[in-house]
C-alpha cells in the first residue's frame, strides 16, 4: 500500500506559503473537476461522427459511466487505462505523421487531394502564424488547456514502489510524446489543413464533429477509413484526459483533507487504496456535461474552458516555484544532491526558466484578455476579459480563503521543513537500480538516458 499523494500543491504549502498552497489546491481541484464534464462533451460531440442522430446525453452517459468502472480499480485501473491508451496514441501518431510526409509529397490517391506534390503552399497562403504575435498570444488558453496534466507524472510517482526508477522513465516518455504529438504532428496538420478552413474549431458558433484538423487532413487524403481512425484516436485521447481528471482530482482533495484544508470525509481512503468520496465527488462534477443539452450550453462549455485553461499555467508557476525554494532550503539545512533519490534534469535553473517563461506567457494573455482579436485595437468588454483571464479571480479568492482561514503568509528559508513527512527511501533498491543500468552496454545506456 502506498499513500495518496497529493501533487504539486502540497509542496506549495511547505516550500511557499500555505494560503497559497491552499490556493493552488483548491484550484487544481477545480481545474480538474470541470476537465472532467468538459471532455464528456467533446467526446459525446467526437462519437456524433459515426451517427449524429444518437442524442449527446447517450455518449455522455455511456463515457461517464465508463471512466467511473476504470475508477473502480484505483490505481491499478488508471495507470493500465493509460498505458494502452498512451501506445494506442502514440502509434496513430507515427502512423499519422507517415502517411502526412507522404502527403506532402504529393502520393496521396486521387480521390483526395493531395495526389500531387503538395509542399508548404498552406505556409505562402494563407500563411502561418494567422493575426500574427497577437494571434499566437491569443490562444495561450488554449494551449495550456491541452498541456494540463503533464504534471500527473509527479503525483503518481507517490504510489509506485520505487519513484527513483520509474519516475524518469515516465518524466522522458512525457518529454517525448509532447515532441512527437504537439510539435512534428501540429507541423504536418499545418502543412495540410488550411487556418482559413470552414470546418475547423472557430470557423462555427458551435462545435462541429468534423471540427480536428487530424480528422479533416485524414478526411482531404481520400484514404478510406483513416478519418475515422483518427477520429476513433481522438475519442479514445478525450476519454483519457477525463480519467486522467478524476484521478488528479480525487488524489489532491484527499491531501487536502489530510492536512486539514477541506473537510475531513475527504481524508478517507479504503482497503484497496481508493480515496473513495473523493473520487465520487469528482465524478459527480461529471454531470455538469448534461448542461450542454440546454440552449445556453455552449455559452457554459466557454465559460468552463475560460475557468480551466489558465489554471495550468498557476500550477506549473508553482511547480516551479515551490522546487526553487525547496533547494535552497535543502542547502541551507545542511544537505546535499546526493541524498535526493531523483533530480530534474534541468535542475533549479530549469525552474527559473520555466517561471519565467510563464510569466511572460501570463503578461502577453492579459493584453489580448485587455485587447482582443477583431476588436480594431479597442478594449475589450468585461465578458472578453473574463473569457480569457477569469481563473486569476478564481484563484484570488481561494488564496483570500486560504489566508482568511490559516492567517500565514510567505515563508523564509529558515522556516521551510524539508523533513517533516519525507517517505522513507529504500537506498538498497536505488543503488541496485543504478548498478544495474550501470552494467548495461552503452547502446542501452544511451537508449535509457533518452527514453
Amino acid at each position: 500500500m502506498y499513500p495518496v499523494s497529493g501533487g504539486f500543491y502540497t509542496y506549495s504549502i511547505r516550500f511557499i506559503d500555505p494560503s497559497w498552497g491552499f490556493a493552488m489546491g483548491w484550484n487544481y481541484v477545480f481545474q480538474w473537476a470541470i476537465v472532467l464534464p468538459l471532455e464528456l462533451v467533446v467526446a459525446a460531440l467526437t462519437a456524433q461522427w459515426w451517427n449524429s442522430e444518437i442524442n449527446v446525453a447517450v455518449w455522455i452517459t455511456v463515457f461517464l459511466g465508463f471512466i467511473v468502472i476504470i475508477n473502480v480499480f484505483g490505481a491499478l485501473g488508471y495507470a493500465e487505462e493509460e498505458f494502452w491508451s498512451s501506445v494506442l496514441k502514440l502509434a496513430a501518431v507515427v502512423v499519422f505523421m507517415l502517411i502526412g510526409l507522404i502527403f506532402v509529397l504529393g502520393g496521396g490517391p486521387s480521390s483526395g487531394r493531395y495526389d500531387e506534390y503538395w509542399g508548404a503552399r498552406l505556409w505562402y497562403d494563407p500563411q502561418p502564424f494567422k493575426n500574427g504575435f497577437k494571434g499566437v498570444c491569443s490562444v495561450f488558453v488554449t494551449a495550456a488547456f491541452a498541456f494540463s496534466g503533464t504534471e500527473l507524472v509527479g503525483l503518481a510517482a507517490a504510489e509506485s514502489e520505487n519513484p527513483a526508477k520509474s519516475l524518469p522513465g515516465a518524466i522522458k516518455q512525457v518529454f517525448w510524446r509532447i515532441t512527437l504529438f504537439y510539435i512534428v504532428g501540429l507541423l504536418f496538420v499545418g502543412l495540410l489543413v488550411s487556418a482559413n478552413d470552414d470546418n475547423l474549431l472557430g470557423a462555427n458558433p458551435l462545435i462541429d464533429v468534423n471540427a480536428s484538423p487530424f480528422v479533416l487532413a485524414a478526411k482531404y487524403g481520400g484514404i478510406p477509413r483513416f478519418a475515422d481512425f483518427m477520429n476513433f484516436i481522438i475519442l479514445v485521447s478525450v476519454v483519457s484526459i477525463g480519467n486522467s481528471g478524476v484521478y488528479g482530482g480525487s488524489r489532491t482533495l484527499t491531501a487536502l483533507a489530510d492536512q486539514g484544508y477541506a473537510p475531513k470525509i475527504f481524508s478517507y481512503v479504503d482497503k484497496a487504496g481508493r480515496p473513495l468520496f473523493s473520487t465520487i465527488l469528482i465524478l459527480v462534477f461529471g454531470l455538469l456535461g448534461f448542461i450542454n443539452l440546454s440552449a445556453s450550453g455552449p455559452v457554459v462549455f466557454d465559460w468552463l474552458l475560460a475557468l480551466s485553461g489558465l489554471a495550468a499555467l498557476f500550477t506549473w508557476g508553482s511547480i516551479c516555484l515551490a522546487h526553487i525554494r525547496f533547494r535552497s532550503a535543502w542547502a541551507y539545512q545542511g544537505h546535499t544532491l546526493d541524498e535526493i533519490p531523483f533530480r530534474a534534469a534541468g535542475g533549479v535553473y530549469g525552474s527559473y526558466a520555466g517561471l519565467l517563461i510563464i510569466f511572460l506567457v501570463l503578461v502577453a494573455q492579459f493584453w489580448t484578455a485587455l485587447y482582443p482579436l477583431g476588436n480594431e485595437g479597442k478594449i475589450g468588454t468585461a465578458e472578453d476579459f473574463f473569457k480569457s483571464y477569469l481563473a486569476l479571480p478564481v484563484v484570488l479568492f481561494f488564496w483570500a480563503c486560504g489566508y482568511a482561514w490559516k492567517r500565514t503568509g510567505w515563508l523564509k528559508t529558515s522556516q521551510i521543513d524539508v523533513d517533516t513527512g519525507r517517505r522513507p527511501v529504500n537506498w538498497d533498491l536505488i543503488n541496485a537500480t543504478k548498478a544495474e543500468i550501470a552494467g548495461y552496454p552503452a547502446w542501452k545506456r544511451v537508449y535509457y538516458y533518452l527514453f
